[in-house]
């Protein structure tokens, strides 16, 4: 018995063992993996889109700000991006090249007047020469050429149902010394008139939806910003959405009807 109390317990510690830390390394392969399932989606999604969807979406990858390069003549113009549901301004730039051509008022301007198609619409430039074709230089006035022009682009535009973003440019040359009158004032008082001058000669009054003036900040010339081709208008028809159809409900009978058909009659309290 002496012994026996003598004796020492023994503890036995077990030391629990935790996982051991993987880093974040995790996280990036499941990122990956998100980044391609979201593609896979992306190119199934385009694959069943109609092949005028994904021109559209083609020409705005290629050219997002409308502005790339045309062959021949340094203006903007991505042909491929034609996108309007049911009109072809492809065939709305054949016909205003056509009646340029013929108006024997604008026949020796029609090569100061530029049509290409681009990512936003398409674009019409009267582009501007060291005679002062459209403006006379630092006057916001246009010329008996411009409203020429303008009327006759008035007479096709507003018969289509596209809208028009109107856009004026100069030249790097200052106006003055004087900040009282800029080359921002200019380049909006002369968009501003092409405006007015199409407004009155076919375009409906809700049609322009924009009238920007960009000064000097986008050249026609980038080597030369002083060149007289700067200084422009631009008249750019944008792409016609297609309409949104509407939704329609189900009511207790399980027909279907349109919301607005669907209304209620206010209750009278």
């Amino acid at each position: 018995m002496a012994d026996e109390a003598n004796l020492q317990p023994i503890v036995i510690k077990r030391n629990k063992g935790g996982h051991a830390h993987h880093g974040g390394a995790w996280k990036v392969a499941y990122a990956d993996f998100v980044t391609a399932m979201m593609a896979l989606f992306i190119v199934l999604w385009l694959l069943s889109t109609s092949d005028q969807t994904q021109k559209a979406i083609g020409g705005y990858f290629m050219d997002p700000s409308g502005k790339g390069k045309q062959i021949g003549s340094g203006m903007a113009g991505v042909a491929d991006s034609l996108s309007i549901h049911k009109d072809d301004l492809g065939k709305l730039k054949d016909k205003l090249n056509q009646a340029i051509r013929s108006a024997p008022e604008l026949a020796k301007i029609k090569e100061q007047v530029k049509i290409t198609v681009t990512g936003e619409g398409l674009r019409i430039e009267l582009i501007e020469t060291a005679l002062g074709v459209f403006f006379q230089s630092g006057n916001p006035k246009p010329s008996v050429s411009c409203v020429d022009v303008l009327s006759n682009l008035a007479a096709e535009l507003g018969k289509m149902p596209n809208n028009i973003v109107m856009e004026g440019h100069t030249d790097s040359n200052p106006m003055s010394e004087s900040l009282a009158y800029t080359n921002w004032e200019l380049s909006s008082d002369r968009a501003n008139a092409a405006r007015r001058v199409m407004q009155a000669h076919g375009l409906r009054p809700d049609q322009i939806v924009q009238v920007r003036g960009y000064a000097a900040q986008e050249p026609f010339k980038k080597e030369d910003p002083k060149d007289p081709s700067n200084r422009r208008i631009t008249i750019i028809v944008q792409y016609q959405r297609p309409p949104v159809p509407e939704e329609k409900v189900e009511d207790k009978k399980g027909e279907h009807k349109t919301p607005a058909a669907s209304e209620h009659k206010p209750e009278h309290h």
